[in-house]
């Protein structure tokens, strides 16, 4: 994978990108990786993506930078069923029991 000086040829955009996604975490495989959790641990999202930094030596700082549109979304969702967030004038108290 490394550049030779006497062939100066780069290599394929495949490979490069296959090295950066095994050797740093991008957003795509956070979000895999927390949903892998959810599906079968049965954790919240909120519970699997502290389990996930503590299990990979990340700082929870980070996360923001990590999550995805559709994971934030989930979160949020989780986090409004535990009542962790502060009521709005736009959001309904009243739930049907499911």
């Amino acid at each position: 994978m490394f550049i030779s000086l006497t062939n100066p040829k780069m290599p394929e955009s495949n490979d490069v990108k296959r090295a950066m996604e095994s050797n740093f975490l991008t957003k795509e495989k956070f979000a895999e990786d927390i949903e892998y959790l959810v599906r079968d641990t049965g954790v919240n999202y909120i519970d699997a993506i502290v389990d996930y930094c503590a299990a990979n030596s990340i700082e929870i700082e980070t996360v923001g930078k990590l999550m995805s549109k559709p994971l934030r979304e989930k979160l949020k969702c989780d986090a409004d069923v535990l009542n962790y967030l502060k009521g709005s004038a736009n959001r309904s108290t009243a739930r049907l029991p499911i």
